[in-house]
């Protein structure tokens, strides 16, 4: 169950890649393997609060696959982000998920860019309690992006500025932002002050 459960995280991050590279194709077929795994996952009755949290992504990504399902699929995932927590109050990836249901939740609909980074901040908070969480981690070094990229959403340049070169020195050899987030936040900055 441990290993499948690693594979599930795997297939996670690389739904996510492949969404944010507009490759739709790959991530609905990984999507569907990584459902089939939590799937077996659920029955056998395994880490239920993290199970909950996975199932809060998958049914993000299916939003993302296709934005006609948000009003079915994001209640869903809003609703089992909240169950992670509410089943396990130091579930840091809960918390993360929770995060992403409040960022991408429309305001009309109760989104919060606060809320969000609130919960993105509780995560990072519970994962740093516990060195072995942070330490060769990309599930920690993706939550530390996603917090500089709530500050740099909400006009906080230089804290958004601080994390990634915080980010840097935990891992220099991260490409996607030593060669794409942070030089383009720092072009941001640089247009703010002229």
């Amino acid at each position: 169950n441990e290993t499948l459960l690693e594979l599930v995280n795997y297939q996670y991050g690389y739904i996510g890649y492949c969404l944010g590279f507009e490759k739709k194709k790959e991530a609905q077929k990984y999507l569907s393997l990584a459902e089939d795994n939590l799937a077996k996952l659920e029955k056998a009755g395994f880490r239920t609060p993290v199970l909950y949290a996975f199932r809060s992504a998958f049914y993000a990504f299916r939003i993302s696959l296709n934005t006609i399902s948000a009003p079915f699929n994001g209640p869903k995932s809003l609703n089992y982000a909240k169950k992670a927590v509410e089943a396990d109050n130091n579930n840091y990836f809960g918390y993360t998920q929770l995060g992403n249901a409040y960022f991408y939740m429309p305001a009309a609909f109760g989104g919060s860019k606060k809320t969000a980074f609130e919960n993105f901040t509780k995560a990072r908070t519970l994962m740093e309690k516990d060195p072995s969480l942070t330490k060769g981690n990309w599930n920690y070094l993706s939550l530390l992006v996603t917090i500089a990229q709530s500050h740099a959403y909400l006009d906080e340049y230089e804290a958004a500025k601080a994390e990634y070169e915080n980010i840097l020195k935990i891992e220099p050899g991260f490409l996607y932002v030593k060669d794409d987030l942070y030089p383009k936040l720092l072009a941001k900055i640089k247009n703010r002050t002229k």
